[in-house]
């Protein structure tokens, strides 16, 4: 079983804490379908990523900022539940030892946590917080330095490929929850779940021990 120590823990949103990787899809084909593109194409490189992103790898001819627009917009059609554990797992976090993570926009994220019905952080790092997105690292280091850890002190709770090579990228474990990919194809993680509930935390002095 392993087991991972740490000082806080950040967390994807999509695929991790809101069960949206279906509703993700759906959007994204459509709007594929929309401009002409091959949504299985599309479909293969959204997921962990900005929307700005994606347009600019699939549709780098199309107005990235409307089209980004749109996307997010068509995102509130969509009243995504928790996944389950979700909730039972913040509530047994101290305040100060995670945050999110997300390729949403800060507004969107906090707005779709409070209808799913999941604790809000402290500290969230959205889409527009940062000028690169996974698989950059630049997100989750972002999120280490406003919770006041060195990035070695913490790991991450991820669902798609971008999000772990993004936190691999700024020297940090990953612990993958298969609901978005297949364990065999998160196998770069440090350790792969299928659920929240196989990841048990329990703290002491300060410090967080993460069993799986």
């Amino acid at each position: 079983m392993p087991t991972f120590h740490c000082s806080a823990i950040l967390f994807d949103l999509d695929g991790v804490l809101i069960d949206s990787t279906a509703s993700i899809t759906r959007r994204w084909a459509k709007w594929a379908e929309q401009q002409g593109l091959d949504p299985l194409e599309v479909l293969e490189v959204i997921h962990g990523r900005r929307s700005a992103e994606v347009i600019r790898l699939v549709a780098p001819h199309l107005d990235v900022v409307a089209e980004t627009i749109r996307i997010e917009q068509s995102v509130t059609d969509d009243a995504d539940p928790a996944i389950p554990g979700a909730v039972k797992l913040l509530q047994s976090l101290p305040e100060r030892s995670w945050c999110v993570v997300t390729s949403g926009t800060r507004n969107l994220a906090f707005a779709r946590m409070k209808v799913a019905g999941l604790p809000l952080p402290m500290v969230l790092v959205g889409a527009d917080d940062v000028n690169k997105g996974k698989p950059d690292p630049e997100p989750y280091l972002k999120g280490a330095e406003l919770l006041g850890f060195a990035a070695a002190e913490c790991i991450v709770i991820e669902d798609a490929l971008a999000g772990v090579r993004a936190a691999h990228a700024g020297k940090m474990d990953v612990i993958a929850v298969a609901t978005t990919y297949t364990v065999d194809e998160l196998h770069e993680a440090d350790a792969v779940v299928k659920g929240l509930q196989e990841i048990r935390v329990t703290e002491a002095q300060g410090r967080l021990r993460v069993e799986v």
